[in-house]
């Protein structure tokens, strides 16, 4: 067995036997043990008593970081014209429309928020297959489907994630960085921990949230108490 180092061991120990915190708690034990030489990213699981697998059982949103992710993120919008030019002066890094799509198709896919105009769609609906699985298919739902291209991507900039359950209803997301400020980051957890429970399907039956949990990229995890994290 692979002898654990000194960071490693001592983060271990600092977790050990803890459990079911309040989003408090579980903020202050993850950002004091993340000691990474970089800016560790804060994340957060969700596990749901859903099957994505039935329609009625889905849960996907978006949720506006009141502190924002502490990530940049970039933004290709597919537009023409005034359209495009909005988005353009909006920020986007890549707008474009049958040559963007080009781009997609060829693997070259340098963005992580795809926002679209309603009439952009059957060419984007051609990337179904490329970008569905990267959960960056614009969606009205999401707002990512839009008109309003220029808001769409501020909010993008601005702190906005997008959530999806995977096929074993698991949720999940950065919710900051390890340099945040504790209330910013608890602040954070809590909208992200609403807008899940908030975007809760008509199909789900039973227990909704089972469990929840927070980590940084390179340290242990702990659970939060579901009942104190799901302040609704």
């Amino acid at each position: 067995m692979a002898k654990l180092g000194k960071r490693t061991r001592a983060a271990r120990e600092a977790f050990e036997g803890k459990r079911d915190l309040s989003v408090e708690d579980a903020v202050a034990l993850v950002k004091g043990n993340a000691k990474a030489k970089f800016d560790e990213t804060i994340e957060i699981a969700v596990n749901l008593g859903v099957d994505p697998r039935h329609a009625d059982q889905m849960v996907r949103g978006v949720v506006g970081l009141p502190n924002g992710t502490g990530k940049t993120v970039r933004v290709a919008v597919f537009a023409r014209g005034a359209k495009a030019e909005e988005a353009e002066a909006a920020g986007a890094d890549i707008v474009g429309a049958e040559d963007l799509m080009e781009i997609v198709q060829g693997g070259k896919i340098d963005f992580d928020r795809c926002i679209a105009t309603p009439d952009m769609m059957p060419v984007v609906g051609r990337l179904g297959k490329v970008l569905g699985p990267r959960n960056l298919m614009p969606n009205p739902k999401i707002g990512t489907v839009t008109m309003d291209v220029a808001q769409a991507v501020k909010d993008a900039k601005g702190g906005q994630v997008q959530f999806k359950a995977e096929k074993a209803g698991v949720v999940h997301a950065g919710v900051g960085k390890a340099s945040f400020d504790q209330e910013k980051l608890v602040e954070n957890v809590r909208a992200f921990i609403n807008a899940v429970q908030k975007a809760k399907p008509a199909g789900a039956k039973g227990s909704y949230m089972k469990r929840i949990s927070l980590t940084s990229t390179m340290g242990p995890g702990v659970t939060i108490a579901v009942a104190d994290g799901a302040t609704e």
